[in-house]
């Protein structure tokens, strides 16, 4: 096989060609190896390339047999590699345990061939850290791949690997798939089990999962991964059949809420607004039934919510520090990041029941308001992939709290969903007269991914996507 024809694929077409022994694992890994090495000097999106990638363990079965896959540097954890979270801070970092996930993706035959790269501790949305520099959009390399799943998105897009794990506390998943113009599911929360070390990350905020580019793939990828495992927190409803069964199943009358008003202070650009209305044109043509909405939150409970989980994360490194042997300090954290650890020191205890109170507010307002609604329809971001260096950790110029608004800011409709715990996703269904990828965002009831593949599924039938390749892909290579 060569380049050009793996990278047209999905992760269902090579696993397919896989298990008829059209192909081995091996030559995968090798064909991925030639992506990588012809496009990420100028993505800057895989920051290790295993030079064992054509060995690597994996079933010869299974959902994905063969396929190659990377590993975000942060999250779920693979014994014996280096995991480092994009920080000096955890440089040299080899984790002595595997998490759930990994061992998952391992029984249905995915090779993990390298790491993605991030932003330093996954807190920003845009990738680029001191440690691993800026990652580029395949799109347009002036712009933002997103974050913090940025290396693993620009590396999908791009053709180097068909899926790549993703991490979603406020966006991290939506927020890349929406830039680089791929599939972005935030599942339900309780969906996906973090152990054995990471149950319920970030307060319940984050879910790890994958970006991909189909929507078989994103049901093939719950297969893979969903189900509970000892130690966690709680045991969300099982699905009623295997995801990858759902796309077969009609999908009924649904009622759908359309959210036209902006979720916070950015205005949403015209052009998104338009894919949002053209959405549910389509979706009302299908015979669904369209109303707007608005989820009359306070969008300083979500910047509370959201960044405050995250202040409270970062302003807990000591016992990391410790277990590194490094001190927090500029030469370990990036400026902003250090700010916020700085800022945390001092906080009173009340500040996390503050947190924990704007959660419960939030929950029950969204909650109200989405109730009698099968799906939600909403922009995925106010714009297309924004120039790098707007509201990133390693500038020196930004307060804490500048830089929680500024993200907050531009990601408005993403973490409300974090909170609440229902699944949303990202689907590429629209272009901007830049050339850059439109995402919309459908999010579900919690704990029925099964409608929102279903939806997915038909809009990917009638607006496809996949003909629409980035200017940077493995599929222009020589």
């Amino acid at each position: 096989m060569n380049l050009k024809e793996y990278a047209i694929l999905d992760a269902t077409a090579l696993g397919e060609l896989v298990a008829a022994g059209e192909v081995s694992a091996a030559e995968l890994a090798a064909t991925a190896r030639a992506g990588y090495e012809a496009l990420n000097p100028t993505l800057n999106a895989i920051i290790e390339f295993y030079d064992d990638a054509e060995t690597v363990r994996g079933s010869d079965s299974g959902i994905f047999p063969g396929v190659p896959f990377l590993r975000k540097d942060v999250g779920a954890t693979e014994a014996g590699r280096l995991q480092e979270l994009g920080s000096r801070l955890f440089k040299g970092y080899r984790p002595t345990e595997n998490s759930y996930y990994i061992e998952r993706a391992w029984a249905q035959g995915i090779r993990i061939i390298g790491r993605s790269a991030v932003s330093e501790l996954a807190t920003s949305g845009f990738t680029e850290s001191i440690v691993n520099g800026i990652t580029h959009n395949p799109w347009n390399l002036a712009r933002t791949a997103g974050g913090s799943t940025g290396g693993g998105s620009a590396s999908v897009a791009a053709g180097i690997v068909p899926l790549a794990q993703a991490s979603d506390g406020g966006g991290s998943i939506r927020i890349p798939a929406a830039c680089c113009g791929l599939v972005g599911l935030n599942p339900s929360r309780g969906r996906i089990s973090g152990g054995p070390n990471d149950q319920d990350s970030l307060y319940g905020l984050a879910r790890e999962f994958v970006v991909c580019r189909s929507v078989r793939d994103m049901a093939g990828a719950l297969d893979m991964f969903a189900g509970p495992a000892p130690g966690d927190p709680f045991v969300i409803a099982p699905p009623e059949r295997p995801y990858r069964d759902e796309l077969k199943q009609p999908t009924g009358v649904l009622r759908v809420g359309m959210a036209l008003t902006k979720w916070g202070e950015t205005d949403v650009d015209a052009e998104v607004l338009d894919a949002v209305k053209n959405t549910a044109q389509i979706l009302q043509s299908m015979g669904h039934q369209i109303e707007e909405f608005e989820a009359d939150f306070d969008p300083e409970d979500i910047l509370k919510a959201v960044m405050g989980g995250f202040h409270l994360g970062i302003a807990s490194l000591d016992e990391a520090a410790a277990m590194m042997g490094r001190k927090i300090d500029s030469d370990t954290l990036e400026p902003v990041n250090l700010k916020l650890y700085e800022l945390g020191q001092n906080l009173p205890m009340s500040y996390a029941g503050g947190i924990f109170e704007a959660m419960r507010r939030v929950r029950a307002v969204v909650g109200m308001a989405t109730k009698d609604y099968d799906i939600v329809l909403t922009p995925s971001l106010t714009h297309t992939a924004r120039p790098h260096g707007e509201y990133v950790t390693t500038r020196d110029d930004l307060s804490a709290e500048e830089y929680m608004k500024g993200d907050i800011r531009l990601f408005q409709f993403l973490g409300v969903f974090n909170v609440t715990g229902q699944p949303s996703v990202s689907l590429p269904l629209a272009q901007g007269s830049d050339g850059l990828p439109i995402g919309v965002q459908l999010a579900g009831r919690l704990g029925d991914e099964a409608t929102l593949i279903k939806v997915a599924r038909d809009l990917e039938e009638a607006m496809p996507w996949h003909t629409r390749l980035p200017p940077v892909h493995a599929g222009n290579s020589n």
